[in-house]
């Protein structure tokens, strides 16, 4: 059996950036994708949102494709969602989402972020990169230049020893 760390900050929205998840949804449907994440074989560290998009921090076993993984939790979340609570609301997300690895020593960070969107974004607070949910053409992929990975070696290392303690 493989041996995986593949944490991912994953951010999807309503169709049409619709402000549909109030604060009487939001703790139905969290409880959907939570439930189902976890039924996936995933770890859900953190989730939260606003009323026109989530976000997750999650652990998703290798074996499942991210888009695979994503797609199940939005799909029976809005048709648990629909089924049982629809009428006046009806609860559809965008095709796109985002996706983006995180390295378990920055994870608490993601969490944190997630923890706090609604402070986030009451103070337009937003981190652009973390809110994206659809691709772009022409922007650049972020990276650090060479030099850093080399330079904090001793450093990197021991930190990594202190995580197999």
């Amino acid at each position: 059996m493989p041996y995986t760390q593949l944490f991912y900050h994953l951010v999807w929205a309503t169709k049409n950036r619709a402000s549909l998840i109030t604060p009487t949804i939001e703790p139905i449907i969290h409880n959907y994708m939570r439930t189902k994440a976890i039924g996936l074989g995933g770890t859900v560290y953190a989730l939260n949102g606003v009323e026109d998009h989530v976000h997750m921090a999650a652990a998703i076993p290798a074996k499942i494709a991210v888009s695979t993984f994503i797609g199940q939790v939005k799909g029976v979340t809005s048709t648990r969602f629909n089924q049982e609570y629809g009428g006046d609301t009806t609860l559809y997300w965008q095709d796109g989402y985002g996706a983006f690895t995180v390295d378990g020593k920055r994870l608490p960070y993601i969490i944190r972020y997630i923890e706090r969107q609604k402070e986030h974004h009451r103070a337009n607070e937003l981190i652009p990169i973390l809110e994206r949910m659809e691709g772009e053409t022409g922007r650049p992929i972020i990276r650090d230049q060479a030099e850093r990975y080399t330079t904090g070696y001793e450093k990197w290392l021991t930190d990594m020893m202190a995580l197999s303690a």
